[in-house]
């Protein structure tokens, strides 16, 4: 468990600029889908289903003026960023973690 900050800038304004605290990179990770859930349902208000799949996900990733991680490396008290190639690695890793326990 490394505690992990996700900086998200949505679009080039600087306004824009937010951050979330995390415990892991699995609740980094979790963040990152529930932001794009969000984002759906704005775009989708009266849809009462919303279908997407993994490359969706990804493009809004890609679509993001930023988005990083900071990991907190507990051995050298540093924080170690990383991008957005990262970030869709370990959704994708997680995501098959949570399908395999579904189909369980």
């Amino acid at each position: 468990m490394s505690h992990t900050n996700l900086l998200v800038q949505p679009t080039k304004r600087p306004e824009g600029q937010t951050y979330a605290d995390c415990e892991s990179v699995n609740e980094c990770m979790e963040g990152d889908c529930k932001m794009y859930e969000e984002h759906l349902k704005r775009m989708n208000p009266n849809s009462p289903f919303i279908t997407n799949d993994i490359s969706q996900l990804f493009d809004f990733i890609d679509d993001l003026a930023d988005l990083n991680c900071l990991m907190c490396l507990a051995e050298t008290q540093t924080d170690q960023p990383y991008n957005k190639y990262w970030i869709k690695e370990k959704i994708s890793v997680l995501l098959c973690c949570q399908a395999q326990q579904a189909s369980k």
